[in-house]
């Protein structure tokens, strides 16, 4: 039997939240926490945050200031010398001078396989001359493009490879040229007067010496060891990848070759201008034999040292010492001093656009 359809219940409404009154002030719950959210900086106060990129800017300008302060006395002299030069042969050497930096772009490029960009690559090398001045020999020239590699997208391991290819070319290409120069010109220099008699031996044993050092610290430390045959075989095999693609070998070894024989170049048209009584060709071999005897002097771009050896070098190739002064620093003022603060200027700005 069907029951009767029992009558819906109707549901409440529910009541309305009230709400406080224009102008009331709620009350806080003696429960509840008060959290404070983080301030900004207290005014008057230096930020926490070290502004590093600045600082990186303005530091190569702070080194070629403290750089030319302390050698005053030779920029000086040799600006000096260069009011009474033959302007020809100074824009000359100028020119090789600029030439010597398109020389080490290709160089670069030509000891990684991957495609550098060229503009970036090219003002990378005016900086980093700039940096190799301010530091010790090699040490700014490397840092610059091995950063400039890692930020192209270059690993760090293949990046070193390529510094270390790079410099091997260098060396091997400038010790062959001063050796092809030697063998075709014997008398090119007075080797007699080059050191003193007794200078030989004790630079035979300490280099002897270091050679032992590294031996035995390879020998013994198995992590350099590790790491140093690890390098070894990165180097190795980029080595053979580079070669084996003719246009990044004539890149490498073309450019290693330029730019000795470029720089070679700025010190004869320097020589020619204050008419230094010595034949082109044996300045030539006079300058690659300094920067050879000075590459391992661990002072910021050579100062002091090569300026010390080109001027022995040019005595001993026959030329008179007040000569050979002049003609040295009217050449070191044009390769390294005219260049050195636009250096420091692009340096500073690649490294605020973030190239390095």
């Amino acid at each position: 039997m069907a029951l009767p359809p029992q009558p819906l219940s109707v549901r409440k409404a529910p009541a309305a939240i009230p709400q406080p009154a224009v102008g009331a002030v709620r009350k806080t719950s003696s429960s509840v926490t008060a959290v404070q959210l983080p301030q900004g900086p207290t005014p008057g106060r230096f930020p926490r945050r070290v502004p590093v990129r600045q600082i990186l800017c303005l530091l190569p300008l702070l080194l070629v200031t403290v750089i030319a302060v302390q050698h005053r006395d030779v920029l000086a002299e040799g600006f000096g010398h260069l009011r009474s030069a033959e302007w020809p042969w100074l824009l000359a050497a100028a020119g090789a001078t600029c030439l010597t930096w398109v020389a080490a772009a290709f160089t670069r490029q030509g000891a990684v396989m991957d495609r550098l960009p060229r503009r970036r690559l090219l003002a990378t090398q005016f900086a980093a001359g700039s940096a190799n001045h301010l530091l010790p020999t090699g040490l700014g020239a490397g840092a610059v493009n091995l950063r400039f590699m890692t930020v192209c997208g270059i690993p760090l391991a293949r990046s070193s490879a390529a510094l270390a290819l790079y410099l091997l070319a260098e060396s091997v290409t400038r010790v062959g040229l001063l050796l092809t120069l030697l063998l075709a010109f014997p008398d090119a220099l007075r080797f007699g007067s080059l050191l003193p008699d007794d200078a030989m031996g004790p630079l035979l044993l300490t280099i002897g010496a270091i050679a032992v050092v590294a031996a035995l610290v390879l020998a013994f430390v198995r992590r350099l060891r590790t790491t140093a045959a690890a390098f070894l075989r990165t180097a190795l095999g980029e080595l053979r990848s580079v070669h084996t693609r003719p246009s990044r070998a004539l890149a490498l070894w073309g450019g290693s070759l330029a730019f000795p024989a470029l720089q070679a170049a700025g010190l004869v048209l320097v020589g020619l201008s204050l008419g230094l009584p010595v034949p082109p060709v044996h300045m030539a071999v006079a300058y690659l034999a300094a920067t050879v005897a000075v590459a391992l002097v661990p002072t910021p771009g050579g100062l002091g040292s090569v300026e010390a050896a080109l001027v022995v070098a040019l005595v001993a190739a026959g030329g008179p010492v007040a000569v050979a002064t002049a003609v040295v620093l009217a050449y070191r003022i044009i390769t390294v001093w005219l260049p050195l603060l636009p250096g420091a200027l692009t340096l500073g700005a690649l490294v605020r656009l973030k190239v390095i």
